[in-house]
């Protein structure tokens, strides 16, 4: 019973846990895996870096635009701008309603 540890901590010690953290201290990992996130490119909006024009009668150009159920996808996929991205959702809501998109695909 000279090991103290063993009586008053019930924990294993440093190192053989499940904890999975493996680093030494003192050890700069990168940004992205200081998050537990992978890197990704920062993603360019198509309509500031191309010229594009958003026009509710361009289906083929919205259609990229919806998923195939025909919902808006979002920002963080689409890589476009806050101001094109209010635009392209007009566009393509005023395209539905002309019928020229969908609402829903069954």
């Amino acid at each position: 019973m000279s090991d103290t540890r063993e009586m008053s901590d019930s924990r294993p010690p440093r190192g053989e846990g499940d904890s999975g953290d493996s680093r030494r201290e003192g050890e700069d990992r990168g940004p992205a895996q200081r998050r537990g996130k992978t890197f990704f490119k920062k993603k360019v909006c198509k309509f500031c870096a191309q010229k594009l024009k958003i026009d509710y009668k361009d289906a083929d150009v919205l259609r990229r635009f919806t998923t195939e159920r025909g919902k808006i996808l979002p920002r963080r996929i689409t890589g476009s701008c806050a101001k094109h991205q209010r635009e392209l959702a007009v566009a393509i809501k005023r395209a539905r309603a002309l019928a020229t998109l969908p609402y829903v695909v069954k």
